[in-house]
């Protein structure tokens, strides 16, 4: 058994995650308008499994009395990374992230 903190490694911050935080308050469009819950980025351990991630992210935010809605998973690639001046490319490491989606009226600041 896992703790919370060896399943989530840290949350993403970028801007298309903090685009998709957004949504539930952005009012552009209708389709955009009809999502209500907010959802959040997260690197995760690669061998984590999505009702793992679930609890997980429930048992760090226990004192915000957060509940997950649904959680979907992807893996992102390695990339290769040129590097001036040296004849081997490096590469940049790949990992596994979580667009975890909370329930209504539940969010982080």
């Amino acid at each position: 058994m896992r703790s919370p903190y060896d399943i989530i490694k840290k949350r993403r911050l970028t801007e298309k995650t903090a685009m998709l935080s957004g949504l539930k308050s952005a009012t552009s469009n209708k389709s955009v308008s009809r999502c209500e819950n907010p959802k959040y980025v997260f690197e995760v351990h690669p061998d984590a499994k999505k009702p793992e991630i679930a609890e997980a992210i429930e048992a760090i935010y226990a004192e915000e009395n957060i509940k997950v809605v649904k959680v979907n998973t992807l893996f992102v690639k390695p990339k290769r990374k040129n590097r001036r001046g040296k004849m081997n490319p490096g590469t940049v490491s790949g990992y596994k992230k979580a667009i975890v989606t909370f329930a209504v009226g539940n969010e982080l600041d």
